[in-house]
């Protein structure tokens, strides 16, 4: 199989695993502050921006095998 949409989830997971962890950030460090901005609020927003690019990349995925299937 080839490696379709990868970017798009490779990112959505890095993303995504990078809000967690400043979701968890203040809880686990006793960090408050980067640079002026609350990790909780740049945590939703990775965990946010995350999202669209792992469903662009089921969508793109799921198509490419159903044309993949068709074809055969």
């Amino acid at each position: 199989m080839r490696m379709v949409a990868v970017r798009p989830r490779r990112w959505g997971l890095w993303l995504l695993t990078l809000g967690a962890l400043l979701l968890i950030l203040p809880s686990a460090f006793g960090v408050h502050s980067l640079m002026g901005w609350s990790p909780m609020l740049l945590g939703l927003v990775a965990c946010a921006a995350s999202l669209p690019l792992l469903v662009a990349g089921a969508v793109l995925r799921r198509r490419y095998l159903k044309g993949q299937l068709a074809r055969d």
